[in-house]
């Protein structure tokens, strides 16, 4: 047998679990809200959000080895325009009358098309600049924009200045954010769906089924482009500056600019999961904003591991599902920061790589015998 013929097998061996496995995991996520109740699925709709939170984040973190603690600001942009769209844009285009049955598909598409568009036009010149620091100084830049966001959406800054320049009505409205309020998404005019004889119910707090399978699908298509994204030429001159930025620099790499486009990429994504938060959650509130979510995805990333594309979104599942875990017991509920603290002091003291460094460890000493 050649040498070739060897290496071949080796890679079907070690890729068959592989398959398999993400088989499973394909069919489960599928078949999963066909069998659990809506408490339990709005968890899983979560869950799949924040994977896509994180892996977007990781692309920043783990690929190209810059820490932002102010991604946050991006969900929440998208999030209050996702509202603004439903509540405001959508009636005022006529989409119910314009689509009928199926205004509520269209209204959330235009959310979704102008959601991302805003968190990526926010991205670009925040990262602009952000990018020129490096190491804890990119961290606390971020962190500070971050907290200016916060605090215009938490002042209704935009509205204040809609007021001041003489704006009013609809316009007023649009730029409004309601303070420490927040925004309610109306789902009540326009909710239900009837495209080509089905009728379903799009949002509806009993019944999430029609809405998982539209956030399924999105965090199918973010994966795939992400993993394309690290797996491509663009990934690799990543992983290059976060292994040493001066040598990367040395043979001709623009690790400002490619780094600027790294941020902005990562921030259209966790755009995107902003505009499916607001109606997961039927309202925004300032506190999407605040840098305390914006660890979220530092956490989810920590506990699943940076080095390993998937780290993140198994994070997110642990990450979910201890939260929830913990909060069926009160005793550990009123502590839930202590017990899971502990929890990721061992996970970062056991695991080499998070969880999923773990489990592939754990593989790897298996098939050793």
């Amino acid at each position: 047998m050649s040498y070739t013929d060897t290496v071949r097998d080796r890679f079907r061996d070690s890729s068959l679990p592989v398959v398999v496995t993400g088989v499973v995991v394909a069919a489960a996520l599928v078949g999963a809200p066909l069998f659990l109740g809506p408490v339990e699925t709005s968890l899983l709709i979560t869950m799949l959000l924040i994977a896509i939170f994180g892996t977007a984040f990781n692309l920043l973190y783990g690929y190209t080895g810059l820490l932002s603690f102010g991604h946050a600001m991006f969900l929440a942009v998208a999030a209050y325009t996702t509202a603004k769209v439903f509540n405001l844009i959508g009636p005022m285009l006529g989409f119910p009358e314009l689509f009928g049955g199926a205004s509520v598909l269209a209204t959330f598409a235009l959310a979704v098309l102008l959601g991302v568009a805003f968190a990526t036009l926010l991205a670009i010149p925040i990262g602009y600049l952000s990018v020129r620091l490096e190491e804890i100084y990119f961290a606390m830049i971020t962190l500070s924009f971050s907290m200016a966001v916060y605090v215009m959406l938490l002042q209704d800054i935009t509205g204040q200045f809609a007021g001041l320049v003489g704006l009013d009505g609809t316009a007023r409205e649009l730029l409004a954010t309601n303070g420490d309020d927040g925004l309610t998404v109306s789902f009540q005019a326009m909710g239900d769906v009837n495209l080509f004889g089905l009728a379903f119910t799009f949002m509806n707090i009993n019944d999430y089924l029609a809405f998982y399978f539209v956030v399924l699908f999105f965090f199918a298509v973010s994966v795939y482009a992400l993993w394309r994204v690290v797996r491509s030429p663009f990934g690799r001159v990543c992983m290059a500056i976060r292994e040493n930025p001066e040598r990367a620099r040395s043979i001709g790499i623009d690790v400002t600019r490619h780094s600027w486009a790294t941020f902005v990429v990562s921030a259209m994504f966790t755009g995107l999961v902003g505009t499916m938060w607001a109606p997961l959650q039927s309202s925004v509130v300032p506190g999407i904003g605040h840098w305390t979510f914006s660890a979220t995805p530092v956490l989810v990333t920590v506990i699943g591991g940076p080095y390993s594309f998937l780290g993140p979104t198994v994070g997110a599942f642990v990450y979910e599902y201890l939260r929830w875990y913990i909060d069926q017991y009160p005793a550990l509920a009123a502590r839930w920061q202590l017990v899971f603290g502990i929890i990721l002091l061992a996970v970062v003291m056991f695991f080499e790589n998070g969880i999923s460094g773990g489990i592939r460890s754990l593989w790897s000493r298996l098939r050793r015998g």
